[in-house]
């Protein structure tokens, strides 16, 4: 969600639960701006809030010239601090996922978790116990790096690859139209793509727009929930993988955006509830 016109952009969610209060709007609308400017970014995105149980986490990401590959995530727990998150490894999001419960909301807690590994074969099998300790500030990279890997969205057109391969906003999009809005086809993950079909495109000017991942082949199906707000005047995509993230879209504008606002757990019963 851009932090231009924040006290805008999040009546958008409104009727999703998710609202901030007076005095969160007006940290935000002085911090951010001054985030930008004293790391020199290109756009500054309320990225969402995870809760704790003793405080919550509110993620910002800062964006450079390539708005796919060179972005920075920061957190902050009074919305006017704000301190740079480590950069999520695979490792760190294989713990991460590991790990049960929910955060809370001390960065230097020492989260645990343990589990009984057999080594040898036959005979000389034996179990032995291993425990993972994983500092809260690092879990808290890796599930915003997985969040963002698995559920970010943006609508087709949104973004352009340039020849020289950077991903940038398409100042020619003007969104989509209503019937565009209703097939989730025209939703795409904001990541680099990871489908065969999209990895090697020639730079035409319809591939330039759609060199990234549409989520109507993601899995299991039925992950996704599409409907419309206000009439139709805004769409709205709920996952249900990463529950409290949500995508919106305003039909035949430039509005979009997404927002995490949950406890930053997964849902991996999912295919049995569908």
């Amino acid at each position: 969600m851009d932090a231009e016109g924040l006290h805008v952009n999040i009546e958008y969610l409104s009727n999703c639960g998710i609202i901030l209060s007076p005095e969160q709007k007006a940290a935000l609308q002085i911090s951010l701006p001054i985030l930008k400017s004293d790391h020199k970014l290109k756009r500054v995105k309320l990225w969402g809030k995870v809760q704790g149980i003793k405080a919550d986490y509110f993620v910002a990401h800062g964006v450079g010239v390539d708005e796919l590959n060179d972005r920075k995530a920061v957190y902050s727990q009074d919305c006017l601090l704000w301190v740079l998150l480590p950069f999520a490894t695979e490792e760190m999001k294989s713990n991460a996922a590991k790990l049960q419960g929910r955060f809370t909301g001390d960065p230097s807690f020492i989260n645990e978790y343990k589990y009984t590994r057999k080594t040898g074969d036959g005979d000389t099998m034996q179990e032995e116990s291993v425990t993972i300790e994983m500092k809260e500030e690092d879990r808290l990279a890796a599930v915003v790096a997985s969040i963002d890997h698995e559920v970010a969205v943006v609508p087709h057109g949104a973004y352009i690859k340039t020849p020289l391969g950077g991903v940038r906003g398409n100042r020619s999009f003007e969104g989509l139209t209503i019937a565009e809005c209703k097939h989730i086809s025209n939703f795409y993950h904001f990541r680099e793509p990871i489908l065969e079909n999209n990895k090697n495109a020639l730079l035409s000017l319809d591939q330039s727009l759609s060199f990234l991942d549409s989520i109507e082949y993601d899995l299991p199906k039925g992950c996704w929930s599409l409907q419309f707000e206000r009439g139709s005047g805004i769409v709205i995509l709920k996952s249900l993988i990463w529950f409290g993230l949500v995508s919106y879209h305003v039909p035949n504008t430039m509005k979009y955006g997404y927002f995490y606002c949950g406890t930053g757990e997964r849902n991996n019963d999912l295919p049995f509830m569908l």
